[in-house]
């Protein structure tokens, strides 16, 4: 069968995705959908939902796993190579010249009035993006929309993904809709996280080899968004190996959230601060390897078995889950983010916005950010 699309498009896609998508992982996948499965129909909706399920399955970033699977449905090995190196390079390079310039002039202040108007202007994009993925995922099923909030309430709760309950999701769904029958592939890709946390320790002096062991741990250990990364590298940075100061690593976070593509790219900015261009290059590769290795092994396995009547209401309980869980991170971030009235007003008027007219996000978080400049400096 011929492919509806080439892979030169496809490359394309995620190089402009990852150059203008603004919103994190939550509002990322969200235009993946819109784009590739609704707008251009390249993707059919089961695959991604196979590749959202797996990527919450998986560890890592959670937009850059489904940019992979995405890239892997119809081009195998080599798509998921291109299109994650392409969905993460444009921000890569974002982040390493705002490193250069941050180490050059000694801190930047106007990323933090940046931030500001960004900042309540994202939380409006993620809610809107968190909403139609809500209404394409569920449907009307009662059992999906109680386990949808049930996770979207004890993510909120406890401020973090609990994989083990979206794993549990599944197995609900399963023993609803189709009793199972255990198989040996799939004991494979449940696991498959747990695989590729038992590694030894390096041993090794040479700062830029702890500088990849430290980031390889962080893309392998923490499960979820990009978003659960964050208090993983606070310990590890600021606290234990003290590589960061506190304002050094608020500065992160804020360049996280004012450039394009995936929130955990600030690694690259991270790793220019400890070790310049070296540094920034091993803590973005080894960041994002773990979740590209885990996501070509189990990939195979989830477009070989995917419609079989089991493994996909499994699937669709890991999906619902996965969708509660995100929104349960969108009130999360909104509860953090809305500090005072008037970001709580940004919020509200992009969600008007966005609601009203089909204006592209970029134009929207550029406008943000010269109203977050005016206010602090005014």
């Amino acid at each position: 069968m011929t492919n509806k699309y080439s892979l030169t498009q496809l490359v394309a896609y995620f190089l402009k995705l990852g150059a203008v998508g603004f919103g994190g992982p939550i509002a990322l996948i969200g235009y993946m959908h819109r784009d590739l499965v609704e707008d251009r129909k390249w993707i059919n909706n089961n695959d991604y939902k196979d590749g959202l399920a797996l990527a919450q399955l998986a560890p890592g970033p959670l937009a850059a796993q489904l940019s992979i699977y995405i890239g892997y449905v119809d081009y195998k090995i080599i798509g998921a190579t291109l299109t994650g190196l392409a969905f993460i390079l444009p921000s890569f390079i974002m982040v390493l010249i705002l490193g250069l310039l941050y180490v050059h002039f000694n801190g930047l202040a106007w990323m933090q009035y940046v931030f500001y108007g960004v900042g309540p202007a994202v939380i409006g994009i993620i809610c809107i993006s968190s909403f139609k993925l809500s209404k394409k995922t569920i449907g009307k099923e009662k059992l999906l929309w109680a386990l949808f909030f049930t996770l979207l309430i004890v993510t909120f709760i406890s401020k973090a993904e609990n994989i083990w309950l979206i794993l549990l999701s599944g197995f609900i769904v399963w023993m609803v809709k189709h009793p199972p029958r255990f198989k040996k592939g799939l004991s494979f890709f449940i696991f498959q996280p747990v695989i590729l946390q038992v590694y030894n320790s390096l041993s090794n002096d040479e700062k830029i080899l702890k500088i990849g062991w430290f980031f390889f741990k962080a893309g392998a250990f923490v499960f979820g968004s990009g978003l659960a990364i964050i208090p993983f590298l606070y310990g590890g940075l600021v606290k234990e190996t003290q590589w960061l100061t506190e304002q050094q690593f608020l500065d992160a976070v804020a360049v996280a959230m004012i450039t394009p593509g995936p929130v955990v790219i600030t690694v690259g900015f991270i790793g220019y601060l400890i070790a310049g261009f070296p540094g920034a290059c091993i803590a973005a590769l080894a960041t994002f390897l773990p979740c590209y290795i885990f996501t070509v092994i189990a990939a195979p396995y989830f477009k070989k078995h995917g419609q079989r009547p089991g493994l996909k209401s499994f699937v669709e309980g890991v999906t619902t889950s996965a969708v509660g869980a995100i929104a349960g991170a969108v009130l999360v971030l909104g509860f953090r983010q809305l500090i005072d009235k008037t970001s709580a007003i940004i919020t509200i008027i992009t969600i008007l916005i966005l609601l009203r007219y089909k204006i592209p996000e970029p134009i929207l978080i550029f406008i943000a950010a010269i109203l977050g400049i005016i206010i602090k400096t005014t």
